[in-house]
């Protein structure tokens, strides 16, 4: 399974987006954009229109997360529009599984996110309908929070029930439709060798990457100290 990189345009310049998704776009794999609402979390970012605008211009696929209230209704749009990964919280689906087809149907990969406090296990029979699993390592809502441990295990366990998943399902052979396992909230070079060894393989990262002077070079530097990690993890050569 390959690390990927997913630098979050929630720390970047909002005046200059074009230009801060230019910045990375030799060193990460997607763009990664907070929808939020100011509803289901307490913070008001941007929306489809800016996503729009921002397709026109980056090259990195964009990778949205929906961070509000009424994804069922909103989130095929943003597939629709050209994203090639929507994820929606399972904590505000009310027909999650309508929903992810929907994204898929529209061209994206499906993604399933959860909060800190919400258990990976009742969501196992969907792993059939996602694409990537989204494990929020902080409250969401705000950039520069303090990574929470207390998610670890639960990206462990979420590791396993993937590779249970792909064994028993024949996912894994899928190169296209390979699950991925992302974590989003405090990733860092202080953080993100944890969250490898624990079992993630896709790693958003905000301030770590716009908050040093060169972007670019922030984001291989973390893609190099995952890359480590993961080559030496149990869990890499069963996924």
């Amino acid at each position: 399974m390959a690390v990927q990189i997913s630098p979050s345009i929630l720390s970047a310049d909002f005046a200059r987006l074009a230009d801060e998704a230019k910045a990375v776009e030799d060193a990460a794999d997607w763009l990664h954009v907070d929808v939020m609402d100011n509803h289901f979390v307490p913070n008001l970012t941007l929306g489809l229109p800016v996503v729009e605008a921002l397709l026109k211009h980056a090259r990195l696929p964009i990778d949205c997360h929906l961070m509000i209230t009424d994804p069922d209704r909103h989130a095929p749009a943003y597939a629709e529009a050209g994203a090639g990964s929507v994820t929606i919280h399972a904590e505000a689906a009310t027909a999650p599984v309508r929903t992810l087809r929907a994204i898929r149907s529209a061209g994206a990969r499906s993604g399933l996110a959860l909060n800190p406090g919400t258990a990976v296990e009742p969501y196992e029979d969907l792993l059939g309908e996602i694409d990537m699993v989204l494990l929020m390592t902080v409250e969401p809502g705000f950039g520069g929070q303090q990574f929470l441990d207390m998610v670890l295990p639960k990206i462990r366990r979420t590791r396993a029930m993937i590779a249970a998943h792909s064994a028993s399902h024949g996912r894994a052979a899928d190169a296209g439709r390979e699950i991925w396992l992302q974590v989003d909230g405090g990733v860092s070079e202080q953080t993100i060798e944890r969250c490898a060894d624990a079992g993630a393989d896709v790693f958003v990262a905000g301030s770590a990457v716009y908050g040093a002077k060169d972007p670019a070079r922030a984001a291989r530097e973390l893609r190099e100290q995952a890359e480590r990690v993961t080559a030496r993890a149990g869990w890499s050569s069963v996924g």
